[in-house]
């Protein structure tokens, strides 16, 4: 599952506690990380916690997002892509789901373009929120407000599931696969 994430920790407590809660639960699950490799903010909380528990993680990267951000750890399976297009298109290709936690711009550019793929046809893999305290709310104001005005169809046309919890999440996740 790839995991779209901020790399900043956020100025809410909880958003890092969802953060490890969730890595924690993907390796008691045996679900491998597929994330941007970086090991800071919550990307990192996720990763460190995957990898305390005796999990799997890849990281993608560029060597201009290296040289901006910590390094990604050791115990990583780690790719290097030339741009950050390559990037994209290969956490994508590793995933069979993607999980958004709260984060940035760089978050709402890869949710974007994971629900632009699904618009078009050219994926329909779930996309999971973990809206911890409310944090995505604004987003499905938003996107309530595209539909209304005519942008976009409908709701149906994405598959998209939003969750309170790292527990309600990762018992979607695994519904999809073993039940």
């Amino acid at each position: 599952m790839c995991v779209y994430a901020g790399h900043s920790p956020g100025n809410n407590p909880n958003f890092a506690a969802d953060a490890e809660q969730l890595g924690r639960l993907m390796a008691e699950n045996r679900i491998r990380l597929v994330y941007g490799a970086g090991n800071v903010g919550l990307m990192g909380v996720v990763s460190q916690s995957i990898l305390r528990y005796g999990g799997h993680a890849v990281g993608v990267s560029t060597p201009r997002i290296m040289a901006k951000q910590e390094p990604a750890q050791d115990e990583i399976e780690l790719e290097v892509k030339d741009t950050l297009l390559e990037r994209k298109a290969r956490l994508i290709e590793l995933s069979d789901a993607f999980c958004i936690l709260p984060g940035g711009m760089g978050t709402l550019n890869e949710v974007s373009d994971i629900l632009v793929m699904h618009q078009i046809g050219e994926t329909s893999l779930p996309v999971y929120f973990l809206n911890t305290d409310g944090y995505w709310n604004v987003f499905g104001t938003l996107l309530k407000e595209m539909i209304k005005d005519g942008f976009v169809k409908g709701q149906a046309e994405y598959n998209i599931h939003i969750y309170n919890s790292p527990d309600e999440l990762i018992n979607a996740y695994n519904s999809r696969f073993f039940i």
